[in-house]
């Protein structure tokens, strides 16, 4: 699918460039043949040649989704709420041959609301981050931005989400699992299994009651939700599942289809 920003250039008839790798000297030669001031870099999947890097006169920056130097790399929303953070932001950087290495040009700090999934805080800081490049280019421009080089203290790395993280460990604290289920909402999402087939978790919020019931445990059932035990004796309440095969439903209407048993487990794994 064309991104906005493909869509915006073509109905406008902007000239649109979208080689398969930046590494080939065809390309760079291509590519070297435009007059550009700067390359703006925003969620982009390919590592920038330092030959490309060099090709702007005002060099590469780039729109990252974290207070850097804390979490450089491919995932950075999603690790900032599954760790836990109760802030992020965006950091325009000028780009080097490092992984999100090079000196900041601008920051913006953005709380982490206690429900943020990767999907509301990425829509929060893509307005951040629009708003940012703009100021940070026309700054540029006038010869008003200063390069600050990132601390050496505080970096962290966000790698890439594995679709080995998706399934959930029941013995892991409610908190923890929530946070998990937000962090990988809505793609590629938390996982489950009942009944040997892949449930996935779409919501889930922490509940302050506790159980000693192994973990995985279904420990009540309401219109509210189906209540698991985690670890640490702690509950999660799932309220929106979505079976293998499935729509996203609310948890009374999976439970009434499938009939969740006080003391039934979900699988391990």
């Amino acid at each position: 699918m064309p991104s906005e920003v493909k869509r915006f250039a073509m109905a406008h008839a902007l000239d649109v460039r979208q080689p398969a790798s930046l590494r080939s000297d065809e390309v760079q030669r291509e590519l070297k043949s435009i007059d550009v001031d700067v390359l703006v870099v925003a969620a982009y999947g390919l590592i920038l040649p330092q030959a490309v890097l060099d090709w702007p006169r005002r060099g590469c920056v780039n729109i990252h989704a974290s207070l850097l130097p804390r979490w450089r790399g491919a995932a950075p929303i999603a690790r900032a709420i599954e760790a836990g953070d109760t802030s992020t932001g965006i950091t325009i950087m000028q780009m080097d041959a490092g992984l999100d290495t090079g000196p900041m040009l601008a920051r913006e700090t953005l709380s982490i609301g206690d429900r943020d999934t990767a999907a509301t805080l990425h829509d929060r800081l893509a307005d951040v981050g629009a708003r940012l490049i703009v100021e940070t280019l026309r700054a540029l421009a006038d010869g008003k931005v200063s390069a600050t080089p990132q601390p050496a203290d505080g970096v962290t790395y966000a790698a890439k989400i594995d679709p080995g993280e998706r399934p959930i460990d029941w013995s892991a604290p409610a908190d923890a699992i929530d946070r998990k289920i937000r962090a990988l909402s809505p793609a590629p999402g938390a996982t489950a299994s009942w009944r040997g087939s892949a449930v996935r978790i779409v919501e889930a919020i922490p509940t302050s009651a506790q159980s000693s019931e192994p973990t995985g445990t279904v420990v009540a059932v309401t219109a509210s939700g189906i209540d698991v035990a985690c670890g640490g004796n702690t509950v999660l309440r799932l309220t929106h599942l979505q079976p293998a095969g499935g729509r996203a439903m609310g948890a009374a209407a999976f439970a009434a289809g499938r009939a969740p048993a006080l003391g039934a487990r979900f699988d391990a794994g």
